[in-house]
């Protein structure tokens, strides 16, 4: 498939773009693409630290509201699924209509939603909300990677991917810290509003920095079976990653959303060769490196957000830190991250991305590695070098995966590259929650009635085992009350080895994930049609 790629620079402003190599600069402000990236940097902001911030008040919002611990995962799940769910149809929202106006319409409803959280007083209202948080949300981030795409010339694209990677890494580790901080001496209703000034600021700089890019063949019709199909088949899917914890890997309803959802991905594949102008061009992914990047996003969210996901426990409820200090011991990941991004913008710039990608990879890997040799009497110097040393790994796999998948796509579907790049992350950490929950579960569910055996405590009915269990999975002792403190410190030591032998086990499964995305990293390469700077595009 080969298309002619210009930009149209009859939007808002007028100025023509610096999108390309060779084009004009932009004057001033508009267009401007360093004040471009601070402007998408601080709509991004908001989101990204949307999705650990609130994780930290869901319990003062469950005192408060009243709300059970299934309606407080609500509060999660509804946002993840209205997220993943959305994110490639508003991909090719932006590409139609243009990512500026949906960048845009995104800040305003996001930073909308989020005040109508704060001032809800109703655990529905709040989980309502938290949908339309998703849906802004979807609208933002594609719409974020499709102007950088546009603005930036191709050899300095990579730096501001990297910078936009940095931002995305600081928030999301960041929003524990923050989010203690708020709930511990404001309220919980203060994690949300603080999204109202921040998006006010997103909003003031949008309209006066963003200019609008149009590829000129971009699409002029919308694939409404298509949209149909695909939110259909995602839908399915994280329904069944998000139930499979509760109802299990073996159970029929599981396994039917996940059938139903393989049918609906073929169906939409089929469709998608028949329409005009389809949702998303298949041709697409005859670009191997495109391909590649999409399935390392997904690796590397398996292996990150996955592993990471104990390590929260981990600190809390083994080594009984408070969520401010867990996420001030989570700092060497956070700064790794941040310091490291731009730099692997610029070696990716310099040597492409196939050795950072896979350097990244193999770090990644030694460093999940070293999380399953953690235990309970690990200090914090330890801890430190393999977060720092995962922080390492993940920078260039951020932005060189971003690079690759945005930049090997035509202009006029940078939004729907975004949006693959988007889904793929959020589809890989839903997929490795639940893979390495699955995984935890089943080697503390082998592990406990031993180990409770072994240390002389008193024999549990089995369905108070199913409870120990439960509460050991997460890291927490399952002391009852008025136990001897003697009794309670074996229960607590119990639970402790027992959780740590889960932990390490999930562990050396995102060791090996990565390890197998280091092999994928050697099919990526640059992206092609960022270099072709909006010439000829071949797919």
């Amino acid at each position: 498939m080969t298309s002619q790629t210009t930009i149209d620079t009859t939007g808002p402003g007028g100025d023509a773009s610096a999108g390309t190599p060779g084009a004009r600069p932009a004057k001033g402000l508009r267009g401007h693409p360093w004040f471009t990236l601070i402007t998408v940097a601080v709509g991004v902001m908001m989101v990204a630290l949307d999705g650990t911030i609130v994780a930290i008040a869901n319990p003062a919002i469950g005192s408060d509201l009243g709300a059970s611990l299934s309606e407080l995962q609500w509060i999660t799940n509804a946002y993840f699924l209205a997220l993943a769910v959305s994110l490639i149809t508003a991909g090719k929202l932006g590409d139609r209509f243009g990512h500026r106006q949906t960048f845009l319409i995104g800040v305003v409803g996001f930073a909308a939603a989020s005040g109508a959280i704060g001032l809800s007083d109703s655990i529905e209202l709040v989980v309502t909300f938290r949908v339309f948080q998703g849906l802004f949300g979807a609208l933002l981030m594609p719409a974020a990677l499709g102007l950088l795409r546009a603005t930036f010339p191709a050899e300095k694209l990579n730096m501001a991917i990297g910078i936009w990677g940095m931002v995305i890494g600081a928030s999301t580790a960041g929003g524990p810290i923050l989010g203690g901080v708020l709930v511990e001496h404001v309220n919980w209703q203060s994690v949300f509003f603080i999204n109202v000034p921040v998006g006010v600021l997103a909003l003031v700089l949008g309209v006066m920095i963003l200019l609008d890019h149009r590829a000129e063949n971009a699409p002029r019709s919308f694939d409404i079976p298509g949209i149909v199909l695909l939110s259909g088949a995602m839908f399915c899917l994280v329904w069944a990653l998000i139930k499979a914890p509760e109802w299990g890997w073996g159970d029929g309803r599981t396994w039917a959303f996940i059938v139903a959802s393989l049918a609906l991905f073929a169906v939409f594949a089929f469709w998608e060769t028949r329409v005009k102008e389809p949702l998303i061009p298949l041709a697409l992914f005859r670009s191997v490196a495109l391909s590649a990047g999409v399935v390392l996003m997904v690796l590397m969210a398996i292996a990150f957000l996955g592993g990471l996901f104990f390590v929260t426990f981990y600190l809390q409820n083994v080594h009984g830190m408070t969520p401010v200090e867990a996420g001030l011991h989570l700092l060497p990941l956070t700064g790794m991250m941040i310091v490291a991004s731009p730099i692997a913008g610029a070696m990716i710039t310099k040597l492409g991305p196939r050795a950072p990608l896979a350097g990244g990879m193999a770090f990644t890997a030694l460093a999940m590695y070293g999380m399953s040799t953690l235990d309970t009497g690990t200090g914090g110097g330890v801890m430190s070098l393999w977060f720092a040393l995962l922080g390492l790994g993940l920078a260039p796999v951020m932005v060189g995966a971003t690079e690759v998948i945005v930049g090997n796509a035509p202009l006029e579907l940078s939004g729907v590259a975004g949006g693959l790049q988007q889904a793929a992350m959020q589809i890989g950490g839903s997929l490795g929650t639940a893979v390495l929950g699955a995984v935890m579960a089943s080697k503390v569910d082998n592990d406990l009635p031993g180990n409770w055996t072994d240390a002389g405590l008193p024999p549990l009915a089995p369905d108070q085992l199913g409870q120990a269990s439960e509460a050991v999975q997460v890291g927490v002792a399952p002391v009852p009350k008025g136990t001897p403190e003697q009794i309670a410190a074996k229960i607590t030591e119990v639970a402790h080895d027992t959780f740590i032998s889960g932990m390490s086990l999930a562990s050396l499964v995102a060791c090996g994930v990565a390890v197998v995305a280091v092999f994928v990293a050697f099919l990526a390469k640059r992206g092609e049609n960022a270099e072709a700077g909006g010439g000829a595009v071949h797919i």
